[in-house]
């Protein structure tokens, strides 16, 4: 996926059907799918990799999911994504183990919860960190001065100017479920 995201470093974030088909006909080559439930994942899936689309999980938000490692294993066995992405330690560390990408998802909301990033980074032992809100280059470059694993800038990624800004601060990548952002 690092090539993918070098070339392509818009993720499309996609919470809906409506969305669902908007990114099938764009240029994203990753999908963050971030809605759905165990009865469509794998119909959901399979329409983006028909479209050549590298899919990501967030198990997080599927309805009938639960945060436990039995959750991956379906994801894996079931729908054929390539990822999963979780704000789970757990979680995350069990789709590395199956040898999926994973992304472990992070709300920035203070100084405590950038803090004790690093120590769930240990356990979790991501691809990818996503932090959320993305529209803070200021975090992203701390984060870039504290890890080395590739940081994704995401949530409240609205421009052009937050995306190079994201990019800019360090970030590899942003992902975001504004539509006219994913033709940037």
């Amino acid at each position: 996926m690092d090539e993918l995201l070098r070339d392509n470093p818009v993720i499309a974030s996609v919470k809906d059907d409506a969305g669902l088909r908007a990114v099938a006909e764009s240029e994203c080559p990753v999908v963050f799918l971030l809605y759905g439930s165990v009865l469509d994942l794998a119909g959901l899936v399979r329409q983006l990799t028909e479209h050549g689309k590298t899919v990501l999980v967030n198990v997080d938000m599927i309805e009938g999911l639960v945060s436990k490692e039995i959750a991956v294993r379906f994801v894996h066995e079931q729908t054929g994504a390539a990822g999963i992405l979780s704000t789970k330690a757990n979680i995350v560390r069990a789709a590395r183990e199956r040898g999926m990408l994973a992304v472990h998802r992070f709300f920035l909301v203070d100084s405590f919860s950038y803090h004790s990033l690093g120590r769930q980074i240990a356990v979790s032992k991501p691809d990818y960190i996503e932090i959320l809100p993305g529209c803070v280059p200021r975090v992203i470059g701390w984060l870039r001065a504290d890890t080395t694993v590739p940081i994704i800038a995401g949530g409240l990624v609205c421009d052009k100017d937050d995306v190079l800004a994201a990019l800019g601060a360090g970030a590899t990548a942003i992902a975001s479920s504004n539509v006219d952002v994913w033709a940037m």
